[in-house]
């Protein structure tokens, strides 16, 4: 789904015309990444929660020269960590969820 199904959704389903739908979208993700680029953590509610963790650094290596160590330096990355409903729904796409779910 991209941004302009979202829109074309809502729109159809509000009677609210697309241009003010897409710009309500549009500052949302705005504001949502914003927040996140601030370092703070934006929670909403049965969806899920956006946040910054920074990465350690680490040895990599270069696939075509193994032996040699590349430093990769910390960093800051965004986290995206489901909601229980969303979790859930994700989880009924498992073929076997119904099988494992009755196990204790």
């Amino acid at each position: 789904m991209t941004k302009r199904d979202l829109v074309v959704r809502i729109s159809n389903e509000t009677g609210l015309i697309q241009q003010h739908v897409f710009a309500v979208i549009q500052k949302t993700l705005d504001y949502i990444s914003e927040a996140v680029a601030g370092g703070k953590t934006v929670e909403l509610r049965n969806f899920g929660v956006f946040e910054v963790k920074v990465r350690k650094p680490r040895m990599g290596r270069n696939p075509k020269a193994p032996e040699t160590d590349v430093p990769i330096p910390a960093r800051a990355v965004v986290k995206f960590k489901p909601g229980k409903e969303m979790r859930d729904a994700v989880l009924r796409l498992t073929p076997n969820f119904a099988k494992s779910a009755k196990k204790p």
